[in-house]
């Protein structure tokens, strides 16, 4: 049990930490600086739990009092990952490859509480409508892609490029609630309405 021990979240997402508080857990903050490369051959859905997993144990081991959270998220086309573009051309062709298509989003979260580690992969589905001749940079001259996996914030503006989705919402934001929920009260972490653990 981790009562009384406040929980760290190993993110700089602005994103992460909203959703995060809405589960009423409190938390500070503690972001993880890691090489975030795929290794060659290496699956998708390895490589984002991998990147949850090492940045949660990165903060884990500066010694930090509480139990540590972390989470990774990947946009996912035609088996290629799409991560937060290099320039307004990578963001220009994700969002070309993306439009009028399903693509999937996988969202990994870790929680490394004393000696155990707890893991969980999510996987949503999502269709954009087709996107309109000029669309695309237009949305781009806004600033919201330049830092989102797959050039998108489904919660902004790029919400109206999303024509239909099937699975986890925050996952698609970055932290699929239900399942951090989850992991939280399976360590005894207090969170979500009136502070409930699975006690």
């Amino acid at each position: 049990m981790f009562q009384g021990r406040e929980l760290v979240l190993a993110s700089a997402s602005p994103r992460r930490r909203e959703l995060l508080a809405g589960l009423g857990v409190a938390f500070t903050v503690c972001p993880a600086d890691i090489d975030e490369t795929p290794r060659a051959g290496e699956a998708v859905a390895r490589f984002v739990a991998r990147m949850a997993r090492e940045k949660a144990g990165t903060v884990a081991g500066r010694e930090v009092a509480g139990p540590v959270l972390a989470a990774d998220t990947v946009v996912v086309c035609d088996e290629l990952p799409f991560g937060k573009p290099r320039d307004r051309e990578d963001a220009l062709a994700m969002l070309g490859r993306l439009s009028g298509r399903w693509h999937r989003v996988l969202s990994a979260v870790c929680l490394v509480a004393g000696d155990v580690t707890r893991e969980v992969l999510t996987e949503t589905e999502v269709r954009f409508r087709p996107l309109a001749r000029g669309e695309a940079a237009a949305y781009w001259a806004t600033g919201e892609p330049c830092d989102k996996a797959g050039a998108y914030a489904i919660q902004g503006l790029g919400g109206c490029l999303v024509q239909e989705i099937r699975g986890s919402y925050s996952g698609v934001v970055g932290l699929p609630l239900a399942e951090t929920l989850g992991l939280l009260r399976s360590a005894g972490i207090p969170c979500g309405p009136g502070g409930l653990t699975d006690a």
